[in-house]
C-alpha cells in the first residue's frame, strides 16, 4: 500500500508539472527569449516519467500486481521467495489506494489464492487460500476441515521435508528440518496439497482457532471470508486474526513469474 501511495504522489507531481508547463510555464520562456529555449530539468524529467509512472501504476491498480512470498505458510503451494503474479480485476475494479471497488466483476470462490490486507493491519499484505465463502459454517477440529456440515477428505501423498526456522532460548533464528504429511484437499473446483504436522495447535483464549478446537462451528459473517493457509499448522490466518473483510480484497494470485534458487518454480499457475 506504501508504495501505492508513493507512486501516486510522483504521479501526480510529475503529472501537474508537465501540465503547469504546456499551460503556463513554456510560454512565459518563449516570451521572454529568442529562439528555442531548453526545457528545465524539472520539466524535462517530469515529461519522461509520467508516461512510464502513468503506465505502471494503471497496469498494477486495475490489471496485474506482483508480489514476493515472504514465508512458508503457503507451502507446499508456494514457497518463500516465489515471485507471483496476482490478478487485479478478478473481484472488481477497485479505487487505488482506498480499495473500494467501482465495477463489480467477481467475488472469491472457494479454493482460490487471494492477496488482501492483512486485518489487523491493512498497510501489510497477505496471502490465503480461500476456505470459507459468506454464510458457510466452518468446523476445524483433529486437523480435519468439515464445511457446510461435508467433511473435506485428505488423501495421504508423501513425506514432505523441509526446513523450519525457529527462535532458540536466546531468541536466535536457526533452521531445522522437519517431516509433515503432505495431502490432497478438493476446495470447490480446486484440488490441492496442504501439510499437516503431528504437532498440537495452539491458539489465544476465544480466537476462532481456540473456538474451534473447542468444537465450535463458526459462521461466516456476510461479506467476510474465511482463510487458511496451506501449511495448516504453521499459517498465522483466520484462525488467528479472524475473518477477511470483502473491502481488504486484492486479487486473485494465479502465476509464479521467478523464484531466483529454484527455477523449475518459473511458469507454474498457482491452483
Amino acid at each position: 500500500m506504501y508504495f501505492a501511495i508513493f507512486m501516486l504522489v510522483i504521479l501526480l507531481v510529475s503529472g501537474v508539472i508537465w501540465l503547469l508547463d504546456i499551460l503556463v510555464l513554456r510560454k512565459q520562456r518563449q516570451a521572454g527569449a529568442l529562439g528555442d529555449v531548453a526545457d528545465p530539468w524539472y520539466v524535462e524529467y517530469s515529461k519522461s516519467f509520467f508516461p512510464v509512472i502513468l503506465l505502471v501504476f494503471m497496469v498494477r491498480s486495475f490489471v496485474v500486481e506482483p508480489f514476493k512470498i515472504p514465508s512458508g505458510s503457503m507451502m507446499p503451494t508456494l514457497l518463500a521467495g516465489d515471485y507471483i503474479l496476482v490478478n487485479k480485476f478478478t473481484y472488481g475494479l477497485r479505487v487505488p489506494i482506498i480499495n473500494s471497488v467501482f465495477y463489480p466483476m467477481g467475488l472469491p470462490k472457494r479454493g482460490d489464492v487471494f492477496v488482501f490486507h492483512y486485518p489487523p493491519d491493512t498497510s501489510i499484505d497477505y496471502i490465503k487460500r480461500v476456505v470459507g465463502l459468506p454464510g458457510d459454517k466452518i468446523q476445524y477440529r483433529d486437523k480435519q476441515l468439515t464445511i457446510n456440515g461435508k467433511v473435506i477428505n485428505l488423501d495421504f501423498v508423501q513425506p514432505y521435508q523441509y526446513a523450519l526456522n525457529v527462535n532458540d532460548e536466546r531468541g536466535n533464528a536457526r533452521a531445522v528440518d522437519v517431516t509433515a504429511s503432505r495431502l490432497s484437499e478438493q476446495l470447490g473446483d480446486v484440488k490441492h496439497d496442504v501439510l499437516i504436522h503431528d504437532i498440537m495447535n495452539q491458539y489465544s483464549p476465544g480466537s476462532p482457532g481456540d473456538r474451534l478446537m473447542q468444537g465450535e462451528t463458526i459462521t461466516v459473517p456476510a461479506d467476510e471470508y474465511f482463510a487458511m493457509g496451506d501449511n495448516r499448522d504453521n499459517s498465522s490466518d483466520s484462525r488467528v486474526w479472524g475473518f477477511v473483510a470483502e473491502k481488504h480484497l486484492v486479487g486473485r494470485a494465479f502465476f509464479i513469474w521467478f523464484n531466483f534458487d529454484q527455477w523449475r518454480r518459473i511458469g507454474q499457475s498457482i491452483g
